[in-house]
């Protein structure tokens, strides 16, 4: 046999390759549910109704990839949605903002990203993340966009 023919029955007898563990990524990848966000969520009649002066929040979650394309360990991204001070406005309660300290009106409604402290109000667990209930004197400020405030790692 010369050599043409022997690298030709060569490349008949080797398998094609596939890439098993690329597409184990992309099934897992279809499996995983959507981080929360203002637009995954369609139904807040099962989220809690905030009482009294109480803002119902959804916290920012960062995304999971640097614009560089590193990606962000899960255990990190936990950490920076403890630690995150941007949120979305769900639902207010009825006595939001109707003290006399108020003069100016309300400092937020609903559909707003708010700003708030650090670790301000209280954590409540959802199926998917968590949602924060806030005083409407914790809300610092309001921003359009949340990724425009530095989230630091």
């Amino acid at each position: 046999m010369t050599q043409a023919e022997t690298s030709s029955t060569l490349k008949k007898d080797v398998p094609k390759h596939k890439p098993a563990l690329q597409d184990k990524y992309k099934e897992e990848s279809k499996n995983l549910k959507e981080p929360l966000h203002p637009d995954n969520i369609t139904n807040t009649d099962q989220l809690p109704n905030p009482s009294g002066w109480r803002i119902l929040v959804l916290p920012f979650t960062p995304k999971d990839k640097t614009k560089g394309g590193i990606l962000i360990a899960q255990e990190t991204l936990d950490k920076l949605r403890i630690a995150t001070n941007c949120g979305y406005v769900l639902k207010m309660g009825p006595l939001c903002y109707s003290e006399k300290k108020f003069t100016s009106g309300p400092w937020c409604k609903k559909g707003d990203w708010v700003i708030f402290a650090r670790y301000a109000g209280s954590r409540l667990p959802i199926e998917g993340g968590e949602v924060r209930l806030l005083n409407d004197d914790e809300v610092l400020g309001t921003i359009k966009d949340p990724e425009a405030v530095l989230h630091l790692i």
